[in-house]
């Protein structure tokens, strides 16, 4: 239960989000990185991420902040483990440091973050982004180039596996949840389709996707590759 102060640090915190002011946002929450609450902590891992994602952000600080968002979220599975953020936000930063771990570690870390985001599914079904989130994990473990697979059978003799069609499925429940929540999302599912040899409905999204209003630099990139796409 959050007292008046946090509640008042949270209302800022997603005002800031909302208005997509990453900097002013960061520098808000973060000063609040002593909390014991898990709503406030999960809302720094937002913000640390946000500003990482900033295109202006230097690769050197970029990391440190991928780093800084997952020292928290280890802190907000040990306060409180029955929160779905708690998990979301553990796997997606246990999922973007391995960007910088190679990727042994990153097919090594697969498991966990599948189970981690299932979890936040169980403890939250009306999240959408769990949802696309967990599509993407089954596009990239479908999508495996064959030298990539060969490392990863290298070290679970069984490595992960998925489909295309499980993807799919994940991408199409996110936004059944909450329609054109996040561009990422829209894209996604063209690229999806088009995977599976769908043409027409890879350009129904593709072209969603394309015709975004970019909020973001995040959606300025994926606005640019789905008009390449089409």
């Amino acid at each position: 239960m959050a007292d008046n102060t946090d509640a008042a640090i949270m209302e800022e915190s997603d005002k800031l989000y909302n208005e997509n002011k990453p900097l002013e946002h960061y520098d808000f929450i973060s000063k609040h990185k002593d909390s014991k609450n898990v709503d406030v902590l999960w809302r720094l891992c937002r913000a640390c991420r946000d500003k990482a994602q900033m295109t202006a952000t230097s690769a050197a600080d970029k990391k440190t902040l991928t780093y800084e968002a997952l020292d928290i979220s280890k802190r907000c599975l040990e306060i409180n483990e029955q929160h779905f953020a708690s998990h979301k936000w553990f796997a997606i930063c246990i999922s973007e440091v391995g960007d910088y771990e190679g990727i042994k570690k990153k097919v090594a870390n697969a498991f966990i973050i599948r189970d981690h985001f299932l979890k936040a599914i169980e403890l939250n079904p009306a999240d959408a982004t769990c949802y696309h989130l967990m599509g993407l994990w089954c596009f990239t473990f479908a999508d495996m180039a064959w030298y990539q697979r060969k490392i990863a059978t290298a070290i679970f003799g069984t490595p992960p596996t998925s489909t295309y069609e499980e993807a799919l499925g994940y991408f199409k429940k996110a936004e059944e949840t909450i329609p054109n929540f996040y561009s990422k999302n829209l894209l996604m599912l063209g690229k999806t389709y088009s995977k599976m040899g769908n043409k027409a409905d890879a350009k129904v999204w593709l072209t969603k996707a394309a015709d975004y209003s970019p909020q973001k630099d995040e959606d300025q990139e994926v606005v640019n590759e789905a008009k390449k796409l089409l």
